[in-house]
């Protein structure tokens, strides 16, 4: 199945969209943003249990479409963010687990696309950075807040503001991806990562994931009190069902 520039599939109960722009390196211009959005969408997705998020073989994306938003008045900048830019708030919030499977570049608006999803499989080619400040501007699709969650302020300092480079194998030692494999077998391992995920109970894993997002900005006793809620909410859902005695 295809949307354009993103193309959807099933592998069991796991979705898998793969941007489709190579002649662009997958840039994420508002075109193929908009692709995304109506892909997260499509049955195929809604019905799924896990969602893998790929570039391909060859990148996985060198980043946004910058030359797009360089002609926007602040006014349409702000709209965009209402409208394609709201994609990758819409992939940190699926409620299913999600993986990204990197290859090559991954830089930029690349690498805060890949940021929104909760698990990063990355190939030994796998290259990631955010060079946004170096042409005058910031990573603003979440890319600045979920680097210092996922790195600590130090090293997000090091990516952001130097637009440090990493090599697959440092961005597993600095925290920014989950594990690293050999070259080409990343989305065979992504897709190993979701079946994992997808056979555990769906509705713990929606309720778990709100719980940690949460619980990185949340005062400690808030933190215990909405474990605790959720807990009593899954618990009470996992209950089985039982006759009534009368």
């Amino acid at each position: 199945m295809s949307a354009g520039t993103v193309e959807i599939r099933r592998s069991g109960s796991t979705a898998v969209l793969t941007l489709r722009r190579e002649a662009k390196l997958n840039a994420l211009s508002t075109h193929l943003e908009r692709e995304l959005l109506r892909a997260l969408d499509d049955k195929a997705v809604t019905t799924s249990r896990a969602v893998v998020l790929t570039g391909g073989d060859r990148v996985f994306s060198a980043g946004a479409d910058t030359g797009e938003l360089r002609e926007m008045t602040p006014e349409a900048i702000t709209a965009y963010y209402r409208d394609s830019g709201a994609v990758y708030e819409k992939v940190a919030g699926l409620p299913q687990p999600t993986v990204s499977a990197v290859a090559g570049y991954c830089l930029g608006g690349g690498l805060e696309l890949a940021l929104a999803t909760d698990f990063r499989v990355a190939d030994a080619t796998a290259v990631f950075g955010l060079p946004e400040v170096g042409i005058g501007i910031l990573p603003s699709s979440g890319g600045t807040y979920r680097t210092v969650r996922a790195v600590g302020p130090a090293r997000a300092r090091e990516l952001v503001l130097r637009g440090r480079r990493l090599s697959a194998d440092q961005a597993l030692a600095w925290g920014l991806v989950t594990e690293v494999c050999e070259p080409g077998a990343h989305l065979e391992q992504a897709l190993r990562v979701a079946g994992e995920l997808a056979a555990l109970p769906p509705l713990a894993i929606a309720v778990t994931k709100r719980v940690i997002d949460a619980a990185a900005d949340t005062p400690r006793e808030s933190t215990l009190l909405l474990e605790q809620l959720a807990y009593a909410s899954l618990n009470q859902a996992a209950r089985p069902a039982t006759e009534d005695p009368t």
